[in-house]
This record gives structure tokens, sequence and C-alpha cells, in this order.
């Protein structure tokens, strides 16, 4: 048995094997895996009993469950229309600076992706981005510089 087929058992056990266990389940596979490959989402909708089409469906709908590999810190940058008013293309032309890729992009060696994401919720503290769980407001290009440049040291 392959380790995502594992994990995905491990995950039905502990979520069930009904349709609503859909999302959890995906979100499940992401945080282990970083993004769902097109094996795990065809074992889940056999597992689930449901077309293989909806459970893409669902992936690709949620811009977490990623459907493309990412890298091990995913920076969201949010790009509500708040977060566009109060300097997210500064944020994120700094962002890419720093990182040396482009929005969209992976680094060479997986350790960063860099995306935009529909509104994290933070609209009154933008513009806001996400690096893996953790939230960061309030952004400017030296903020974001910094924030960036103590990831990179710290070689996660």
């Amino acid at each position: 048995m392959t380790e995502t087929k594992a994990l995905i058992n491990e995950l039905l056990d502990k979520h069930g094997n009904k349709r609503n266990s859909l999302i959890p389940i995906l979100n499940g596979i992401v945080e282990k895996e970083h993004f769902l490959t097109k094996e795990a989402m065809l074992e889940v909708a056999a597992q689930l009993d449901i077309s293989a089409a909806e459970v893409y469906g669902t992936a690709s709908f949620y811009s977490f469950l990623d459907t493309k590999e990412r890298g091990r810190n995913v920076i969201r940058i949010c790009k509500s229309i708040t977060c566009d008013m109060k300097g997210k293309k500064e944020i994120i032309k700094t962002a890419e600076e720093v990182l040396k890729i482009k929005l969209g992009e992976n680094s060479s060696n997986k350790r960063f992706s860099l995306l935009e994401t529909n509104c994290l919720g933070l609209c009154d503290e933008g513009p806001a981005m996400l690096i893996n769980d953790e939230c960061y407001t309030k952004l400017t290009p030296s903020s974001v510089r910094e924030i960036l440049n103590d990831l990179l040291r710290n070689k996660v």
C-alpha cells in the first residue's frame, strides 16, 4: 500500500466514508503532502463512491486545496479589492524580489510558493498575507522584506 493510500485510509477512519467527509479528507492530504495528486483524488473518489469530477471540482474550487505541487512554505497574498487599494501590488513586487520567483511560481528548491488568494477576511488590517497558517497584516514593502528574509534565514 502506498503512503498516500495509507494516509487516505487513516483519514477515512477519522472522518468517515460519506460525501460530507470529502473536504476534511482532502484537507488532511494537503496538510501531509502539500498538494492533491491525481492519484489521491481518484482514490478518494473511489473510497467515497463519488465521481472523480466531483472530487476535482471541489478541490479546484477551494484555493487552499492545492492541485499543483507547492513549496513547503506557501505564501498567499490577499487579492481583495481592499488589499489592492492599500498597496497589494507593492507587496507582491517586494515578495517577488525577495524570493526571486514570480506570483504563481514555486522556488526551484521547493521551499516557497507565492500565490494570490481570495479574501483572507482581514480587510480592516490589509494588505494581508498568509504564510502557511500564520497571518501577517498591515503590510508594507519593508515589513514584507523583513518577514521573508527571516523565513529565508530560518531554512525551514
